[in-house]
């Protein structure tokens, strides 16, 4: 889980997530298949960019929410909710290894 923020001279800013399987999981969705695809780092580029915007702008309530996304994602990985590749990694008794749309599910339902 890598999340890259990159800050020009200039001041612009570019919040990005490195994923190397998320090609391979684009191709079996389109296919229909479920994935297990791990998006906390692309959550994670989102809230970042999201947080700075709400900087910017002076809107306190874009800051909140990234930071309401943040700790749901946090909450539902303690509670033993994650893509089979955390699963694979975690020693959280009672984890279960949920497929991409679960483990949004999970998160929604703790912001």
């Amino acid at each position: 889980m890598m999340t890259s923020v990159l800050i020009s001279p200039d001041g612009v800013y570019e919040y990005e997530a490195a994923h190397g399987t998320v090609q391979r999981h684009y191709y079996a969705h389109l296919r229909g298949e479920k994935t297990s695809t791990n998006p906390v780092a692309t959550i994670y580029a989102w809230t970042g960019a999201l947080r700075k915007r709400g900087e910017l702008d002076g809107t306190p309530e874009l800051c909140d929410f990234a930071s309401k996304l943040e700790n749901a994602v946090l909450k539902a990985i303690a509670d033993g909710n994650m893509t089979k590749g955390l699963c694979a990694l975690s020693s959280i008794p009672n984890r279960r290894a949920l497929n991409t749309d679960e483990f949004l599910d999970a998160i929604a339902s703790r912001i």
